[in-house]
């Protein structure tokens, strides 16, 4: 018996078989190469058990050819598997419960499920529907074939449909429902289609980061979308040197246009131009325009394109784009004058009367689209959701954006505006019906024709009238109204689509560049198969091109197929396809219907009615041609995808397309030149041989016919066609097949009618067909291995070789071997295999499942068992155990009562015996106290008997020893009294005697060299001094000489001028010049005691307000005190006050400084009155003491003073604002400074009082003449009065009171022997420092005296009478002198010549003063040393104290404690104690250390220097030496500020700029300090600062960052230098900022840093720009670090396995097994996650060793983080093979090893963990139950960080690996739809993988010292001079 026909089993090809009408193909049949096979087997997908092998042959789907002529023996197997056939050699079984699908009127497929077993013979097949329908399905070898199988749940939803291990239609129409409605996926793969159905609704999948996800990624990595066909063709275009086309096709409303638009803006942001010409943005622009002029609303699609377009986007070399091309093809001009009911024009008229209230549009004089004939044909106007004035200003920015110039914009605007009132020109007919006229007030034609610039009469005469040539003469003939009416629409759709060509013409214009074109790919946008009730000349064109297409479409399919089998070696034999080739002959070709059309145009009275005729006649026997029974003007053609019958009207005048000759000219004529250029011909000119038909006629001959020939529509369109077939032919093809779910635009609504009826004519069940007829299912052998290992043994997975080990699996499970093919890299399988092995995978882990709850189930009961086990034992033992306890205290009760009553008998007994003891001791006790008590009064009233004697005795005795010695000491005075007057007169007559002169001044001698030897052995340790002493005595030795030797010479002139009359006349006028000047020096001291009293008083007013300032010191000091208390205690709770406090000290330390200049102010002040006081010559102080400080050159006492405020002010600074805020005993030193001042002051005003009054009372005074005897004691008492009174006393009080206060401080610690002794000491030593001063001073005044009183003997000898009124004026000068101190003396040396005559005296006096200096200053030395003693012994009187008062408090404390208490009390002071001890031996080490190091420092100093020299030769004679450090750059430290500095020329900053930056390496300075350039640059920065030289500062900062700029343009992907620069650029900023003098970045300084501060220029605006290269060097740097780790993310996170065998692997289509891998090389590389890590590691590696601030480094973490989680993310929700449990938990492990490595470098704290949060929800999302409401509230609660669509778009995506596993129902994902529906997330689906987040690059303050840094020697910096 043969095999039951095609017709009996109707295969999923193409055509008629669909509805199950046989074929009629006949001879159409051809040959085609695939592989070869016998049948399919068939496996219940939900048996119970599968069926073994031998019966599997049973449920062979028998298969007939597409032939009717072809034998059966040569039958392949290209049928879809059926539940079975009839045949006499076919014994078909088929078991209950197999799934299959039935046809159904409604929904053309439905599942049902076989309810009883099916036999051979059995015409009924017992069905139950899922609704539970039951359903007999009537089977027949004729009628009704056996119903196709279900595919396994677990393959339902794939990417791919030829993954499907069932290929037929319904699976296939399943397939896409679900994935469509259930997971809302609009894309799926067909093998090499790409089937988009449109899902009317605006989706978030075409973003940017959607292009970038897809960027890169094999076509079969990601799931089905546009932008992975775009990647595809670019891959292939740049990797196979091929141009490549994009084919979208489909049927009006599908999507065509919005597909090819996602297209071409996949490529324009891939492909962008490398250059700032913007030509990607050029292309997208074409788009708004293209739309405008060609797209129109149809009752099928708010946005049909019209037209058909071939975009070829043009690629360099580098494949940037450098432009584009566009083809159109068949604009549908008839649309500009006609539309249907509910349709639109084309958008462009819409958008201009919709913008017509615009200024620029006034004059195109449009109103409301509802006015004009040609927008209001179809009745709406309007689009819901459209607003055509914003789509306009859309199209006009894209005409600017292409080059369009407003000008040229303006004129387009103006041919569309009379285009419309072309329109609505009235054509009245006349009476006679044969001719019509316009109203002569037709405004409509009046604009037409201005807007034009053509002449009006001209144009109103041509529309109503036409001209007819013949032989002889030319007729102008009247046209009837409807004539005239059809002329009139001719014209407007001529201009329209000269108009549409023109634009596309500039379009490409503008798109064209001058760069040589390397490949294109096209984008080709055109109707797909189109039948309605009436079709026409354009649904003919149309159904013509995609019979071409689908014939290059089947071509390529087959080559695919014979390209893959060969690669792999399957060998392979031809089978039976379709040909669409007769079908195009019978259109194309020689007499087709295009040729005969042609042919009737020609004619001139041709008629459609002829031309149909003519077909019928010469196609009657074509197969694919048809004559309705019903009708003679149309026509059936039997297309590839339907019947489609044409209406034979309309066919001649559409494919002429005529225009009358002189309408067209008087266009031509237009005033304005692009109307003009629209109707000029480009081939005018052309050759006789190219063309027979003349374009346009020059004269009307008599063979030219009156209307203009050219090339018919269709001729046109068959060229065009042939050239994009050629162009498609020339390209690797890539095809996108547009799905419309339904006719009511409804989102996410699928009707199976119309989707069937489309997929059938789009070609994508052809392709299934030809992919089930051989082997459809591919798997390579890893793919296989890793899904189907459960099947195999354990020694068959250790072997090596996985291909054998495929191998032998397979024959063992699938004894047929026809059934698959081994080839090189895969296998391949027949249709339902796959199904098969999962049948057989899924048995096998079902039995494991079973294995496993056995065995849990039986380690349950044992456990169980083992609990109750335990249970009793325990039970039984504390049963036991309650026994005993009870016994034993029955036990313990008895041996209790009897301790009881024993110890109560003891008590009571004991109790007798103490009350009777109590008693007697009582007794006893009184008595004696008695007893005792009087004993005691008796000797009390003896005791105070004696003491009343004692008193009384003693007292007597003291009253006579009063008397006695009260006259003894009258008798002693009254002797004393008597001789101290004797001994009184005979000193003053020995006094008078010159013998006693010599006596003294012997004695006097020998008293300087006692002195002078008491001297010398006092300043042994002092050599340095005495030596220095010596010089100066010997140098004014000699001095003294000189002067005596001019002593003489003047002495000389005087005697011989003695002899002179006129001496006593000059001298008198002489001792009236000198009282005229003390006159003079009286008003000038009182000028100045005016100015000094004013001064004064401005001082005592500044005194006040110091003190008042100090009292607003010490209440903001108290104050701040109580802050900072206040603030330490609220520390943790207000984090934020932390600035106020700083900003509060800040300004206390802005006080303390201004207090601080406010009392040096005053210091100065005082200095400055005393200069002013003692600036005359002959006003000085009284005292001595003062004299001879005045030329001294040590520092008197209130120098030191002043020493000591600076001193304070200077321990401020050093100690810092907070610790000297809390020293109140700084505070209190600066206090008692003030009152010193204020004491200072008041002793000077004192002494300026004294010094007043006795000039007031010495100069007035007359000199009278007294004895000489008088004189001297004048003088001496002077004297005496003036040195001891003044001088002598006020130190003697001083010290008075010093000893006093010192005895006071000794008297109140009499226990420190210590300090008794030390004050002992110093008594002593003041002491006798003391008299010792008080001797010289005696001496001092007694050889004054004796000074003056020998000079007037002298003088009284030689002169006796004349010279006494000159010997008394020297006597009052030396008085006068001596009173002032004779500091003018070394002056005037002429003023000794008055003392006698050799100068012995004036020498003598000279060096005694000399010695009395010197001792002088002596003792203010050692006063000064006793006094900083005296205070140190007070500070340690005071510590001493405080020790004693802790130590009494801890003794009293003690003595409060118990005596465990009190040894831990002192225990712990013990440590306390110790540990002080231990911290002051550790500061003591560290100061040794300290300068241990500085020492070694200073000694490295010198040795580097020594090395250096060797280095530097070293290197110059080995350049390739390793570099290492070997010289240290130490700024050399000058003076002040000036230290931490490099100094260089002008001339070597390029040569600085160069080897620091341009050609330094990271390698090259990382054995030195992190970010040496930057410090070196700075060094340099702060040198040209110092000189003050802004060009310099200016110049380097400029080329410094230039240069960076440039060496990270070099190494923009380089992450080392870009991190090396970073580092070096943020410190060079934080450098800027720590040295730049603000107050905000010198806080953390060290005061030696703060010396080194900028002092000149404020960098602030280039530290600003540092800030901003910062922040761009950190964007490349992320830019580097993302480019390196972005081939790693995915395989590293999603594919790898972390955890193995735990991942497995899915039947995969053919997309992952396509083209789009690329062959030639070893396959994709694979990264696992501690390669990722690893990858971390090494950048945080770099960034640490380059000294990157931490936080930063933190950043760039989080940053690589986040791109880390955006990838994987977005992957996850573009991947369903990833969204599975198995990834789920590899991506939970794989995220916490990340976790562990933030943790590991320390790097958890920088917020780089939170931003795996996404990822991480979406792993457990992945592992979490996804069943009840429970479960949906807990998941909305979980993923907090995802977003509503990112949610759902996971459960959509959620795969089972195994058919265990379930599915998320969509009801669920409804639940988590509502519970999610008030979050307010970003509309976008996937994360933002370019998202940065804000760098902030926190102050970061060095502490490494710039003097003490070092510069390796190989950097070669010897230029650089250190300053």
């Amino acid at each position: 018996m043969s095999l039951p026909s095609r017709a009996a089993f109707p295969l999923l090809t193409a055509g008629p078989d669909f509805v199950g009408k046989p074929s009629s193909r006949g001879p159409a049949c051809k040959k085609a190469t695939t592989v070869t096979g016998k049948s399919l087997t068939y496996i219940s997908g939900q048996g119970p058990s599968p069926l073994p092998i031998r019966d599997v042959r049973r449920f062979v789907t028998a298969v007939t050819t597409s032939c009717s002529d072809v034998p059966p023996a040569s039958s392949a197997p290209d049928s879809p598997p059926r539940v079975g056939c009839t045949g006499p050699s076919v014994n078909v079984h088929t078991p209950a419960f197999t799934r299959v699908w039935i046809p159904d009127p409604d929904e053309v497929w439905r599942a049902a499920e076989i309810t009883k077993d099916f036999r051979e013979g059995d015409a009924v097949l017992h069905l139950q529907l899922e609704d539970g329908t039951p359903l007999e399905f009537q089977v027949g070898p004729k009628t009704n074939p056996l119903p196709f199988l279900r595919n396994p749940d677990i393959l339902v939803g794939e990417n791919d449909l030829t993954a499907l291990s069932y290929l037929h239609e319904p699976a296939v129409l399943h397939n896409l429902k679900v994935r469509f409605l259930e997971s809302n996926h609009i894309y799926t793969y067909c093998g090499i289609v790409l089937v988009a159905i449109n899902p009317y609704e605006q989706l978030q999948i075409y973003g940017e980061e959607v292009i970038n996800a897809y960027s890169g990624q094999n076509m079969g990595d990601m799931d089905p979308h546009i932008f992975a066909v775009a990647e595809e063709a670019y891959k292939q275009m740049a990797r196979d040197e091929r141009n490549q086309s994009i084919i979208v096709s489909g049927e009006s409303g599908a999507g065509k246009t919005v597909s090819a638009k996602y297209t071409m803006r996949f490529f324009a942001t891939v492909g962008g131009s490398a250059n700032d010409t913007s030509v990607e943005e050029k292309v997208l622009a074409s788009s708004p325009i293209m739309e405008a002029i060609g797209n129109a609303k149809t009752t099928r699609n708010d946005n049909s394109s019209r037209f058909g377009k071939y975009i070829q986007i043009c690629f360099s070399r580098h494949y940037h784009i450098i432009g584009a091309n566009m083809r159109t093809y068949l604009l549908e001009k008839s649309r500009v004058v006609f539309q249907a009911e509910d349709e639109r024009n084309y958008h462009i008229f819409y958008q201009l009367c919709a913008s017509a209230t615009l200024p620029e549009f006034k004059e195109l004089n449009l109103t409301s689209a509802e006015d004009f004939s040609y927008t209001s044909l179809g009745e709406n106007i309007f689009i819901e959701g459209v607003n055509d004035a914003e789509d306009f200003r859309r199209t006009r920015e894209a005409f600017t954006l292409l080059g369009i110039k407003d000008s040229s914009q303006s004129n387009i605007f103006k041919i569309m505006a009379s285009i419309l009132h072309l329109g609505n020109v009235e054509i009245c007919s006349e009476r006679d019906g044969e001719s019509c006229h316009i109203p002569r007030d037709d405004f409509h034609l009046q604009h037409f024709c201005r807007l034009l610039g053509v002449e009006l009469p001209q144009m109103e005469h041509w529309l109503c009238h036409r001209k007819l040539a013949t032989s002889s003469e030319t007729y102008v003939k009247n046209m009837s109204a409807k004539q005239a009416a059809n002329a009139r629409d001719a014209l407007a759709k001529h201009i329209y689509a000269r108009l549409f060509d023109w634009i596309v013409e500039h379009i490409n214009k503008a798109l064209q560049t001058a760069s040589k074109q390397h490949s294109f790919i096209g984008v080709l946008d055109i109707y797909g198969f189109e039948t309605f009730e009436v079709n026409s000349f354009e649904q003919f064109c149309i159904n013509y091109a995609n019979e071409k297409l689908q014939q290059q479409f089947n071509s390529h399919v087959f080559k695919l197929e014979q390209e893959e089998y060969m690669k792999e070696q399957i060998p392979w034999t031809l089978i039976d396809f379709y040909d669409n080739q007769p079908c195009i002959d019978l259109i194309e070709a020689r007499l087709g219907v295009l040729d005969l059309l042609d042919e009737e145009c020609k004619v001139p009275k041709g008629t459609d009615q002829n031309w149909a005729q003519k077909l019928y006649k010469q196609n009657s026997n074509s197969a694919h041609f048809q004559k309705p029974r019903m009708s003679n003007t149309s026509f059936i053609i039997i297309h590839f995808a339907d019947k489609v019958e044409y209406q034979c009207d309309g066919f001649l005048e559409k494919n002429r397309d005529t225009v009358y000759e002189e309408q067209i000219n008087i266009l031509k004529a237009s005033q304005f030149q692009l109307v003009a250029d629209l109707f000029h011909e480009k081939d005018d000119i052309s050759s006789s041989k190219s063309s027979r038909v003349n374009i346009r006629p020059l004269k009307a001959v008599p063979k030219v016919p009156n209307k203009e020939h050219r090339k018919t529509v269709g001729h046109q369109f068959r060229s065009s066609l042939h050239l994009l077939m050629d162009t498609l032919n020339a390209t690797t093809p890539h095809y996108v097949r547009c799905i419309k779910p339904n006719d009511h635009k409804e989102a996410f609504s699928f009707d199976s009618r119309r989707a069937v009826q489309q997929l059938r004519a789009c070609g994508v069940l052809e392709t299934i067909r030809i992919s089930a007829a051989g082997y459809p299912s591919r798997w390579t052998y890893s793919d296989f291995f890793n899904r189907y290992r459960v099947l195999m043994k354990k020694s068959d997975m250790m072997a090596a070789d996985k291909k054998l080990v495929c191998k032998n699996l397979l024959e063992t499970l699938i004894k047929e071997p026809d059934m698959f093919q081994f080839g090189k890299t895969k296998i391949f399988f027949r249709a339902g295999q796959v199904a098969y092995l999962e049948k057989l995978r899924a048995d096998k882990f079902r039995s494991a499942c079973i294995k496993i709850q056995k065995t849990v189930r039986g380690w349950l009961q044992r456990i169980r068992y083992r609990k109750i086990r335990k249970s009793a034992i325990i039970l039984q033992r504390y049963g036991r155990g309650h026994l005993a306890r009870r016994y034993a205290e029955f036990l313990r009760r008895n041996r209790a009562a009897l301790i009881c009553q024993k110890r109560f008998r003891m008590v009571r007994e004991r109790r007798a015996y103490l009350r009777v003891r109590r008693a007697a001791v009582t007794i006893q006790a009184f008595t004696r106290g008695m007893f005792t008590r009087r004993i005691y009064w008796e000797f009390l009233l003896h005791h105070k008997a004696l003491i009343i004697q004692k008193n009384v005795r003693g007292w007597l005795v003291r009253r006579r020893f009063r008397r006695a010695r009260d006259a003894a000491i009258i008798i002693q005075c009254a002797f004393r009294r008597l001789r101290a007057k004797k001994q009184l007169k005979q000193l003053k007559i020995e006094a008078r005697s010159a013998e006693h002169l010599k006596k003294l001044n012997t004695g006097m001698e020998n008293k300087i060299v006692q002195l002078q030897r008491k001297m010398d052995e006092q300043s042994k340790e002092l050599k340095a001094q005495n030596e220095h002493l010596q010089t100066t005595n010997s140098s004014l030795g000699s001095e003294v000489s000189r002067l005596q030797k001019e002593l003489d010479q003047v002495l000389e002139q005087v005697r011989g001028q003695q002899s002179d009359g006129g001496r006593l006349a000059s001298l008198q006028e002489e001792l009236d010049s000198l009282r005229e000047e003390l006159q003079e020096a009286h008003v000038q001291r009182k000028k100045l005691e005016e100015e000094h009293s004013s001064e004064k008083l401005e001082l005592t007013q500044r005194v006040k307000e110091l003190e008042k300032e100090n009292l607003l010191l010490k209440n903001e000091k108290e104050e701040m005190n109580r802050r900072i208390l206040q603030q330490s205690q609220r520390s943790q709770e207000e984090v934020s006050s932390v600035s106020e406090l700083d900003q509060e000290r800040q300004r206390y330390q802005n006080l303390l400084k201004e207090f601080s200049r406010l009392e040096q102010r005053y210091d100065n002040l005082k200095e400055e009155v005393s200069l002013s006081k003692f600036q005359p010559g002959h006003q000085r102080n009284p005292s001595l003491q003062s004299s001879l400080e005045s030329d001294s050159n040590y520092p008197s006492i209130s120098t030191s003073e002043v020493g000591d405020t600076e001193d304070s002010i200077q321990q401020v600074e050093e100690m810092g604002m907070e610790k000297a805020a809390m020293d109140l005993g700084l505070f209190m030193k600066l206090q008692k400074r003030v009152r010193e001042l204020e004491q200072e002051r008041k002793r000077l005003q004192v002494n300026l009082d004294k010094m007043e009054e006795l000039t007031k009372r010495k100069g007035p005074e007359p000199r009278s003449p007294t004895s000489d005897q008088e004189t001297a004691d004048l003088t001496y008492n002077n004297l005496k009065r003036q040195e001891l009174e003044s001088e002598n006393q006020k130190l003697k009080k001083e010290l008075l009171e010093l000893r006093r206060n010192v005895a006071e401080r000794a008297s109140e610690n009499d226990s420190s022997n210590e300090v008794q002794d030390g004050y002992n000491l110093l008594l002593s030593q003041l002491r006798s420092a003391n008299e010792e001063l008080d001797a010289r001073k005696e001496e001092v005044l007694i050889l004054r005296t004796q000074i003056v009183s020998n000079a007037q003997l002298q003088e009284r000898k030689e002169d006796a009478e004349p010279e006494r009124d000159a010997e008394e004026l020297l006597d009052q000068e030396e008085a006068l002198q001596a009173y002032h101190g004779l500091c003018e003396s070394k002056k005037n040396p002429q003023d000794w010549w008055y003392l006698n005559e050799d100068g012995e005296l004036g020498l003598a006096y000279q060096g005694l003063k000399q010695v009395a200096r010197l001792l002088e200053a002596q003792l203010q030395t050692q006063s000064r040393q006793h006094r900083d003693e005296l205070e140190a012994l007070h500070t340690q009187i005071e510590l001493l104290k405080d020790h004693i008062e802790k130590k009494q408090e801890m003794m009293n404390h003690m003595a409060s404690l118990s005596p465990e208490a009190r040894v831990e009390y002192s225990v712990q002071q013990e440590i306390t104690r110790l540990t002080n001890d231990n911290l002051d031996l550790k500061e003591l080490v560290e100061k040794l250390e300290k300068n241990e190091r500085k020492l070694k420092k200073q000694l490295k100093i010198y040795m580097k220097k020594v090395q250096e020299l060797e280095a530097s030769q070293a290197a110059a004679q080995n350049l390739s030496s390793k570099p290492e450090l070997s010289r240290q750059v130490t700024v050399q430290r000058k003076e002040k500020d000036f230290e931490g500095m490099l100094e260089y020329c002008k001339e070597d900053e390029a040569r600085l700029i160069k080897t620091l930056i341009t050609d330094v390496r990271p390698g090259l300075v990382s054995a030195t300090v992190p970010c040496l350039p930057a410090y070196i640059l700075f060094m340099c920065i702060r040198h040209a600062d110092y000189i003050n030289n802004d060009q310099k500062v200016e110049s380097l900062l400029t080329a410094t960052i230039n240069a960076i700029k440039k060496v990270l343009k070099k190494n923009n992907d380089d992450f080392e230098m870009t991190s090396f620069w970073l580092a070096n650029t943020s410190r060079l900023l934080h450098c800027l900022k720590q040295y730049s003098g603000d107050e905000a970045f010198m806080s953390q300084n060290t005061p030696k840093q703060n010396e080194h501060c900028l002092k000149n220029f404020d960098l602030a605006e280039y530290r600003q720009v540092l800030s901003d290269l910062s922040i761009q060097i950190y964007q490349q740097l992320i830019r580097v670090a993302e480019g390196i780790i972005q081939p790693m993310i995915v395989s590293a996170m999603l594919e790898s396995e972390s955890i193995p065998s735990l991942a497995g692997v899915k039947p995969m289509g053919y997309r992952n097994r396509s083209s789009s891998m690329d062959t030639d090389a070893d396959g994709p590389t694979t990264y696992t996650l501690q390669g990722l890590i690893r990858q971390l590691g090494q950048f945080h590696a770099i960034m640490r060793d380059h000294g990157l601030d931490p936080e930063v480094v933190g950043q760039v973490v989080r940053q690589l983080f986040h791109c880390i989680n955006a990838i994987t993310l977005n992957n996850l929700l573009l991947r369903k093979d990833v969204c599975s449990w198995s990834t789920g938990m590899q991506l939970r492990y794989n995220t916490s090893q990340m976790e562990e490595w933030l943790r590991g470098n320390n790097l958890f704290q920088s917020k780089a963990a939170a931003t795996l949060e996404p990822i991480i929800q979406a792993a457990q999302l992945l592992q979490v139950k996804k069943k009840t409401s429970q479960d949906a509230e807990a998941i909305c609660s979980l993923c907090s960080a995802l977003t509503t669509q990112q949610i759902v778009k996971i459960l959509n995506l959620y795969t089972p690996l195994n058919e265990f596993e379930e599915r998320v129902t969509v009801s669920f994902i409804r639940n988590i739809q509502n519970r999610l529906q008030d979050r307010n997330d970003p509309p976008q689906l996937l994360v933002d993988t370019k998202q940065t987040f804000p760098v902030l690059f926190p102050y970061a303050p060095s502490s490494l010292s710039l003097e003490m840094l070092h510069i390796p020697a190989s950097l070669g910096l010897d230029f650089l001079v250190r300053v």
